[in-house]
């Protein structure tokens, strides 16, 4: 239960910081009569490059520094 509280305060603590864009193409091929029943092709036969689904997620921060997450010895 703590991980999912502290998983939890990250993402809202960090979404003010980033944006995260998620792209697929399942609603185009879906769009295509010439698409149907490709997933279900036979091995020999190629998939045309326009039925082929895809997913992206793109993250991108508006801050630049980076962050160290590496321990400093405090000797």
């Amino acid at each position: 239960m703590r991980a999912i509280a502290c998983a939890l305060a990250a993402v809202v603590l960090f979404s003010g910081c980033a944006n995260v864009e998620y792209r697929d193409t399942n609603a185009s091929v879906d769009a295509r009569p010439e698409c149907a029943g490709t997933e279900n092709a036979k091995s020999g036969e190629g998939i045309p490059s326009w039925c082929e689904r895809s997913s992206t997620v793109e993250w991108s921060s508006s801050d630049s520094s980076e962050v160290d997450f590496g321990r400093k010895d405090e000797s």
